[in-house]
C-alpha cells in the first residue's frame, strides 16, 4: 500500500513508468476525476495540464520546471516570429527558439561526448560542469554533484515537438496559440510526452476546443490498443530481453554463432514490441481522454525496401526529420549528388538523436547510405514486382535493419565485431536444435511476435473490431485474462522503455 507521500514525492530509482501498478492506479483516480470534468473543455483542459505536469514531476523530478521553461520561451518566440513585421526579427525570435531548445539538448545529451572529444583530441582533462545544479548549490545550499549531468525524461521528444511549432509559424503554416495554458497542455500531455508519438501543433491544438467525446466502439478501441501494448512490452519484449538478449549481447564471446544471430533477430522485435507496445498505450490513453495521436508504427518489418522502413518505423521521427531536415537542406530540389548527401546528413543526424556516442552516428550513417543506395538502385531495377521478388525484397530489407540493430544496441563496436566474428565462423550447426530446447520459451514469445507482426492488416483489423463490438462481458473477460498474462510475465525489476532514454 503506498503512502501519501510515495505517491507525491519523486523517486530517481523509480521513476512513474506506464507498465507498473502506481501508474495503474494514478491513471484510474485520474480517470474518475476526468469523468467529472469531462464536459467542461476549460476545466478539462487545466485538469490534465495538471496531471501531466505531476506526471513528468513524478518521471523526472525537477526537471518539470525545464519543461516548462521550454514552453514559456517556445510560446513567446511563437508570438514573436508572428508579430514581426521585418524579416531579420522574424529571424530573431526563430533563432532564439532554436538556441534554446538545441542548446539545452545539446547541454544535457551530448556534454560528456563533446568533453571526451576534445579530451581525447588534445589531451586535456576537462570535465564537463552542470551550471545548474552549481546554480542550485550556490542559492539554495543543495550538495549535487555539478560534474553530474542527469539526461532529462523525454527531453528531445518535447525539444522536437516545441521546435516544430516555432518553425511552423515561421513559414507562415500555423497561426500562434492564444492562451499559453493550452500551449502547456500541448506540449505536456502526459501519453506522449516522455517518449513519443512526436505531435505537431496544428494536428493537436485544435482538439483541444472541442467538447469530449468518446463512442463505445472507440472505448473498445482504446483498450484493446492498451491491452496489446502492455502484452507486446511485458509478455514478449521484456521477457526475450531479460532472458536471453541482454545476456549474448553482454557477453558474445560466450555464445555460439547461432546464438548471436538469434539475440540480432531477438533484439529486432524486441524493440519493435518495447517501442511500438509504448506507442499503441499512448494512443489508448489519449484516445480514453477524448484525444486523437497519430500512428507511430505500420509494421516496418513488412517493408519492401529501406525507403520503405522509414515510412513505417517510427513516423513521427521520420517525418520530422522529412519536414524540418530534409526538406530544410533542399531534400531533392537540387542535384542527385545533393539529394543523396541531404539524405545522409538526415539520417546521420537522426541517429546522433537517438544518443551521443559512435554507435548511433554509425547506425545513422549506415541507414542514410543505405537511403541513397536505394535511391539508386529503385532508379534502374525493381524486383517487388512478383511475389518471390516481394519477398526476397521484404527478406533483405528486414536483414539489413537488423544488421543495423546490432550497433543500436551494442555497448560498443567491438561486441558488435565479436557478434559478426562468431556468426561467421562460429556458427554450431550442430549444436541449434540443443539450444533451441534450452530456450523453447524465449524462442516461441519471438515467434510470435514476429508472427503476430506479419499477420495481414485487413486481419488485425477485424480483429479490433471483434474485440471493440463484443459484449461488455467478453471485453472483460479479455481483459482480465491479457492481465493476468502480464501479471505472471512480468521480471522481478520493471523495464523502462528503451525510448525512455532517449
Amino acid at each position: 500500500m503506498m503512502s501519501i507521500e510515495q505517491i507525491f514525492s519523486y523517486s530517481a530509482k523509480n521513476p512513474l513508468l506506464f507498465n507498473q501498478y502506481t501508474f495503474l492506479f494514478l491513471f484510474t483516480a485520474m480517470f474518475a476525476g476526468f469523468t467529472l470534468v469531462h464536459k467542461h473543455v476549460r476545466i478539462r483542459n487545466f485538469y490534465l495540464l495538471a496531471f501531466s505536469l505531476f506526471f513528468y514531476f513524478k518521471c523526472s523530478g525537477l526537471y518539470f520546471l525545464l519543461l516548462l521553461f521550454s514552453t514559456l520561451v517556445d510560446y513567446g518566440c511563437g508570438f514573436g516570429i508572428y508579430r514581426a513585421k521585418h524579416k531579420w526579427s522574424k529571424n530573431l525570435y526563430l533563432g532564439i527558439s532554436l538556441l534554446t531548445n538545441l542548446g539545452l539538448l545539446a547541454f544535457f545529451k551530448y556534454s560528456y561526448f563533446l568533453i571526451d572529444s576534445i579530451n581525447g583530441f588534445f589531451q586535456t582533462d576537462f570535465k564537463a560542469v552542470n551550471f545548474l545544479s552549481a546554480f542550485a548549490n550556490g542559492t539554495f545550499g543543495t550538495s549535487f554533484d555539478i560534474h553530474e549531468i542527469i539526461l532529462p525524461v523525454g527531453i528531445s521528444f518535447y525539444t522536437f515537438q516545441t521546435l516544430s511549432y516555432s518553425i511552423d509559424i515561421y513559414r507562415g503554416k500555423l497561426k500562434p496559440c492564444g492562451n499559453v495554458f493550452d500551449f502547456a497542455f500541448f506540449v505536456s500531455f502526459f501519453p506522449q510526452l516522455v517518449a513519443g508519438p512526436i505531435v505537431r501543433a496544428a494536428e493537436f491544438l485544435p482538439q483541444i476546443k472541442r467538447p469530449y467525446y468518446l463512442s463505445s466502439s472507440g472505448f473498445g478501441r482504446a483498450v484493446f490498443l492498451i491491452m496489446g501494448g502492455l502484452f507486446k512490452k511485458v509478455v514478449i519484449s521484456d521477457y526475450i530481453s531479460v532472458n536471453f538478449v541482454d545476456r549474448v549481447f553482454e557477453t558474445p564471446e560466450m555464445y555460439s554463432g547461432f546464438m548471436n544471430l538469434m539475440a540480432v533477430y531477438g533484439y529486432s522485435i524486441q524493440i519493435y514490441c518495447d517501442f511500438s507496445g509504448y506507442s499503441d498505450i499512448a494512443i489508448g490513453l489519449a484516445a480514453l481522454l477524448g484525444f486523437k495521436l497519430p500512428i507511430n508504427f505500420n509494421s516496418p518489418y513488412k517493408a519492401q525496401s529501406l525507403t520503405d522502413f522509414w515510412r513505417r518505423w517510427h513516423i513521427s521521427l521520420s517525418s520530422w526529420l522529412r519536414d524540418y531536415l530534409y526538406i530544410s537542406l533542399g531534400g531533392n530540389r537540387k542535384s542527385k549528388v545533393r539529394t543523396y548527401v541531404n539524405l545522409f546528413i538526415t539520417m546521420l543526424l537522426g541517429g546522433l538523436w537517438h544518443g551521443a556516442a559512435t554507435k548511433f552516428i554509425v547506425w545513422g550513417a549506415l541507414h542514410g547510405v543505405g537511403l541513397a543506395l536505394h535511391r539508386v538502385w529503385a532508379k534502374y531495377f525493381n524486383i517487388a514486382t512478383t511475389k518471390v521478388g516481394k519477398l526476397v525484397a521484404v527478406v533483405f530489407t528486414f536483414h539489413f535493419v537488423a544488421f543495423c540493430w546490432m550497433y543500436f544496441r551494442a555497448a560498443d563496436m567491438t561486441t558488435v565485431g565479436t557478434m559478426l566474428e562468431s556468426i561467421f565462423t562460429d556458427f554450431d550447426f550442430a549444436g541449434m536444435f540443443h539450444r533451441i530446447g534450452a530456450y523453447w520459451k524465449v524462442f516461441t514469445l519471438m515467434l510470435l511476435g514476429y508472427v503476430v507482426h506479419m499477420l495481414p492488416s485487413n486481419l488485425k483489423n477485424r480483429m479490433q473490431w471483434w474485440f471493440t463490438e463484443a459484449p461488455l462481458y467478453v471485453k472483460v473477460l479479455i481483459f482480465v485474462l491479457v492481465i493476468f498474462v502480464i501479471y505472471q510475465a512480468t521480471s522481478a525489476d520493471i523495464q523502462p522503455f528503451i525510448y525512455f532514454q532517449f
